[in-house]
């Protein structure tokens, strides 16, 4: 993506099934755990670019010695600034052998020496950029079973019913945030399982220390979740830890967010992508396991595991965005979908290039897009071979067969963004210039006035850099045409489970339909639904998405021109296109990834129909504020 938006977080959970002294011997180093956290969440650094933080529990710690540490940091480089903290005493020790390598002494004396880690990287959607921002959070309680700490990647479009619910059930929370909501509900519900555990066992005549042993054993985690859960509305992987060990993970019952995990006799281990997991501990890629819809992967204080239902599974809709775009594409199934998202693109674009493959450069903009260029070439490649077999069919040789035999499709290398560029002037004006100079070009590989530029994006969001960027840079090679060509489908309504899109107007394929709309005489429609959506979310009736009726007066390709009028500015001379992936090739590429409701509007949840009325809402009224 060429332009840069903020999306969802990573989670990391790390369970030792062994001692520390068994990692000690097999390993030689007491680093077993925390190395294996660090890769977890470097693996994952594409997630969190806003702040980082890590936890650890000791178990069986004797009452007063400290059994959980936490760090977390905002700074530049907050993962390493992190494991600097992490290690800071262990690496003290480092040359006294006899004490680096007793794993008593080290539980007693060296933070993080722990049994159990929880990881977190934040890309925080809204709220200040602070250390209290940042995950884990802690709900601190001198009853190990009612210690709670909690991290996740998550957004909830409900806060205020949430916070409402706390309220009612006699708290007073700090803040009307979804991190401080999830956790003081989960939070309420462990306190209300452990309190009835202990009336059970006080009437049994044990006395209070076996009632807590009890307790630790016995916790049903899946039931806290069934009840705390139940009127979540957003995407999450919601992980968290007792202070006796025990944990679990949690997924919405869309499965919208992701979480995966594996486990053998020696660890089980969570993340947010596959490619962590199986980087970190070299895991076969069939024995790391997703947790479904509705489902939470339970650990108990024994390092038993269950993947349980503890609310009843929808339809699963996981978010396509994390195909496409936000994950790391070495994920074998992540590489083949973005490959068939490119290949798929190939027949509109030959369409449009008129099957002038000969006056034709292919190209791509950002790197992350490199793998969908793959897949639209050796598309290219297909329709050539099949053009050669035609003209062996139908008799051709000579010179006219050995051009056709010999032809490859050009490829150039025309984007470059130069990393070192920074835009530090205020001036708009300059400014504008500055950003343009953050991409740099390939000179003089192209037949001026004559090639057909065909340049890949994974997606087109704003198109602000198209327009003040990447399409000024490439006219300036003077083709006859620029094609930009998007591997995701036009982005038209806001996201609100964990992607930091919620103003209706950033999206260039919103702009591009109100323009539609004026220039057609129907600007009427769009107060028709601003007053249909102020009357519909007074009533709280969310079943059908009005805002996509606006769209339906246009086709994709109408909006697709338009969108291509407003990235051109007017002193650009060559044509420019713009090609979208349609909805239907996103769903052949990624079957099992069908969250699509940036493209279609077919929100899962009432909050998402609620955030998509009041973005439009918002729009229309000229309010600059999230819609959630």
């Amino acid at each position: 993506m060429s332009e840069v938006i903020k999306h969802e977080c990573g989670i990391a959970m790390l369970r030792l099934r062994k001692p520390l002294s068994y990692f000690i011997e097999k390993y030689g180093t007491p680093t077993y755990a925390i190395s294996k956290m660090y890769l977890l969440m470097e693996k994952q650094r594409n997630r969190g670019q806003d702040g980082a933080g890590i936890a650890s529990i000791k178990l069986n710690m004797k009452p007063g010695n400290p059994f959980i540490d936490r760090a977390r940091s905002i700074e530049a480089d907050p993962i390493n600034d992190i494991f600097k903290k992490v290690g800071k005493k262990l690496n003290k020790i480092s040359k006294d052998t006899t004490k680096y390598l007793d794993a008593d002494y080290l539980r007693e004396n060296i933070p993080y020496m722990g049994d159990v880690y929880m990881g977190h990287l934040r890309y925080g959607t809204h709220g200040k950029n602070t250390i209290g921002h940042c995950h884990p959070f802690m709900r601190n309680n001198n009853w190990r079973s009612r210690q709670l700490i909690m991290a996740g990647n998550f957004n909830m479009t409900n806060v205020d019913e949430l916070f409402n619910k706390l309220v009612t059930l006699g708290q007073h929370p700090k803040e009307n945030v979804d991190t401080v909501t999830v956790m003081e509900k989960i939070g309420h519900f462990l306190d209300i399982e452990v309190q009835d555990l202990f009336q059970q066992y006080k009437e049994q005549g044990l006395d209070n220390i076996a009632i807590s042993e009890r307790i630790e054993k016995e916790l049903d985690l899946s039931k806290v979740l069934s009840r705390s859960c139940k009127d979540f509305d957003g995407g999450y992987a919601i992980m968290g830890l007792t202070g006796h060990g025990a944990g679990f993970v949690a997924r919405d019952v869309n499965g919208i967010r992701p979480a995966y995990y594996y486990a053998d006799d020696e660890i089980i281990v969570v993340a947010s992508e596959k490619t962590a997991i199986k980087t970190a501990f070299n895991a076969e890629y069939d024995k790391i396991q997703e947790i479904g819809p509705g489902n939470a992967l339970i650990i108990d204080k024994d390092a038993n595991y269950k993947e349980v239902e503890y609310l009843t599974p929808k339809e699963k809709l996981s978010c396509s965005f994390e195909r496409i775009y936000f994950s790391r594409g070495t994920d074998p199934a992540i590489y083949s979908e973005r490959k068939k998202l490119g290949e798929l693109l190939v027949p509109k674009v030959l369409e449009s290039l008129n099957y002038d493959l000969e006056n034709t450069v292919f190209s791509y903009i950002p790197n992350t897009a490199e793998t969908a260029f793959l897949g639209m070439m050796a598309g290219i490649d297909k329709y050539l071979v099949k053009k050669r077999l035609e003209a062996v069919e139908k008799g051709v040789s000579g010179e006219e067969l050995e051009q056709l035999m010999t032809f490859r499709p050009r490829q150039e290398k025309l984007v470059i963004k130069d990393v070192k560029a920074r835009t530090f002037i205020a001036d708009d004006t300059m400014r504008d210039d500055m950003v343009a100079h953050v991409y740099d070009t390939t000179y003089e590989v192209i037949k001026k006035k004559v090639d057909t530029l065909v340049v890949l994006d994974d997606s087109i969001v704003r198109g602000t850099t198209l327009e003040k960027s990447i399409i000024n840079m490439l006219d300036r090679l003077e083709p006859k045409r620029i094609i930009v060509v998007s591997s995701a489908p036009q982005i038209r309504y806001p996201d609100c489970y964990g992607i930091n899109m919620s103003k209706m107007k950033e999206f260039v394929a919103f702009r591009a339909m109100v323009n539609l709309m004026k220039k057609t005489g129907k600007e009427d429609l769009l107060d028709e639904i601003y007053y249909r959506s102020k009357s519909i979310l007074r009533a709280e009736d969310f079943e059908v998405n009005h805002v996509q009726s606006l769209y339906n007066n246009f086709t994709d390709d109408e909006i697709s021109k338009e969108i291509a009028n407003i990235i051109k500015l007017d002193h650009i001379k060559a044509d420019v296109e713009v090609i979208y992936q349609s909805v239907e090739n996103l769903n052949e590429a990624c079957p099992n990834h069908l969250g699509d409701w940036y493209f279609t509007g077919n929100f899962p949840t009432k909050g998402g129909m609620k955030v998509v009325h009041t973005a439009f809402v918002n729009y229309m009224e000229g309010k600059e504020v999230r819609a959630y």
